[in-house]
């Protein structure tokens, strides 16, 4: 089993900038991917930024340019910073890991509302 806790998520102003972080218990390095996630109110859920172990960053595109994905490896951490934000990215903001033979797992979410 993994476990995945989410922080950083908040109150913002439109244009301003939030860091969300990702703490797994486990080594990230023993995940195929890890990702983070969002859903709206009344929508889908939607993938914002992709991070597989081996290969190139993936952003959906209406973050590129401002989100950013990363990671500790030694805090086995992974983090989202976003700039700029809008208000229509309010909304739960959720992490994910998928394993090689374990299936996936998922946060358990971060508010992150932006508004004046």
């Amino acid at each position: 089993q993994v476990q995945l806790v989410e922080s950083g998520g908040g109150l913002v102003q439109p244009g301003g900038s939030l860091r969300l972080s990702c703490a797994a218990s486990r080594s990230i390095f023993s995940f195929s991917t890890m990702g983070w996630y969002r859903q709206a109110p009344g929508k889908e859920r939607e993938w914002v930024a992709i991070m597989p172990s081996r290969g190139l960053i993936k952003y959906e595109d209406s973050v590129k340019g401002r989100f950013a994905i990363s990671r500790d490896n030694a805090k086995n951490t992974v983090y989202l910073q976003m700039n700029n934000l809008k208000p229509e990215e309010t909304a739960v903001y959720y992490c994910n890991a998928d394993t090689y033979d374990s299936g996936q797992f998922w946060g358990q979410g971060t508010q992150v509302t932006v508004s004046s």
